[in-house]
């Protein structure tokens, strides 16, 4: 799997991590500022495809109030809410 590295790609998963809910818009964000470069290949394609889920299921699973079926979005979104605030 190729993923994006150039500044317009990146752009555009910002944009993607837009969610019309502040606190995913945060998480999402905080994210993608502090984990994004380091990431590993296999670690990027999760969090593009956790980006692919529906708001609501994302909702729900960041705020702790349910787990992602998938062990790779739930071992992330984990991750996520462990990020300290900015």
């Amino acid at each position: 799997m190729n993923l994006p590295s150039d500044d317009a790609e990146l752009r555009r998963i910002r944009w993607r991590c837009r969610r019309g809910m502040r606190e995913l818009d945060a998480l999402f964000g905080r994210w993608l500022d502090r984990e994004w470069a380091a990431a590993s290949e296999a670690q990027r394609g999760v969090f593009l495809r956790l980006l692919d889920c529906e708001d609501d299921k994302l909702w729900h699973w960041c705020m702790g109030h349910e787990a992602a079926s998938d062990a790779e979005l739930d071992a992330l979104v984990q991750r996520i809410r462990e990020l300290p605030p900015n």
